[in-house]
């Protein structure tokens, strides 16, 4: 059994509110591997930067807050600042409603 390559696989777009639940439980793995060793950070980054993308391409008008956080959040984690960027992590999931 091999893998189909012949066509794109349709997105899991998370319809209507369904994209809060998703991007709260995202942000919350996103927290717990931030400062880990072997790939924390990397995977970390890109997963709060997929999570504000995801809900900019929504709606950007009704997420703008949560996505101001979560990239002040994205630049904290990079500039290895953990515990802000944990901060603004916790913010941006707050605001999601």
């Amino acid at each position: 059994m091999g893998v189909d390559v012949t066509k794109p696989k349709p997105l899991d777009t998370h319809p209507g509110d369904e994209i809060v639940a998703w991007a709260r439980d995202q942000l919350g793995i996103a927290r717990s591997i931030l400062d880990n060793p072997g790939g924390g950070l990397l995977f970390a980054t890109q997963t709060v930067g997929q999570v504000r993308a995801a809900l900019q391409e929504r709606d950007a008008r009704r997420w703008e807050a949560v996505a101001a956080k979560l990239q002040g959040a994205e630049d904290a984690g990079l500039h290895r600042d953990f515990a802000d960027a944990r901060r603004l992590i916790d913010e941006a999931s707050n605001l999601l409603a």
